[in-house]
């Protein structure tokens, strides 16, 4: 039997651990930058979350199974990149975009030498950015 201080104590620890998951997942984890040791030139589009957009009823789910929720820094890859280090989780840095982004989904098998920058339901945002060759950082 545990004390209610005892119980108090694993709820804290439970919850900070919680805590420090969320914030890796939303992309917040510490990434040093002399880290990116390879570099790639892509073709970079957008995507959103949104009823409509992609395959299936839920339009936030990813291809490993993660929910994107807007706010998070995801990209998806093409599936050859995949062999080239660009793994799940991978942190990036996209040219012309601000912090670290975290591989997070794949596309389709058709798609080569290609990112897709999650930009949660923000449409005219992903219109905006539109397709553009770019330099990654990983």
């Amino acid at each position: 039997m545990t004390s209610s201080t005892q119980s108090g104590e694993g709820r804290v620890k439970s919850g900070f651990r919680a805590l420090a998951l969320v914030a890796l997942w939303l992309g917040a984890g510490p990434v040093m930058a002399d880290s990116f040791e390879a570099k790639a030139s892509v073709t970079a589009t957008a995507f959103n979350s949104l009823r409509g957009q992609g395959a299936g009823d839920d339009h936030s789910l990813a291809a490993w199974g993660d929910t994107l929720v807007p706010g998070m820094k995801a990209i998806a890859v093409s599936r050859d990149l995949l062999g080239q280090g660009l793994d799940y989780g991978t942190p990036v840095r996209i040219e012309g975009l601000d912090g670290i982004w975290y591989v997070r989904d794949k596309m389709h098998r058709r798609w080569r030498n290609k990112i897709d920058i999650y930009m949660g339901e923000d449409r005219d945002a992903a219109l905006e950015w539109g397709r553009r060759r770019v330099t990654i950082h990983y």
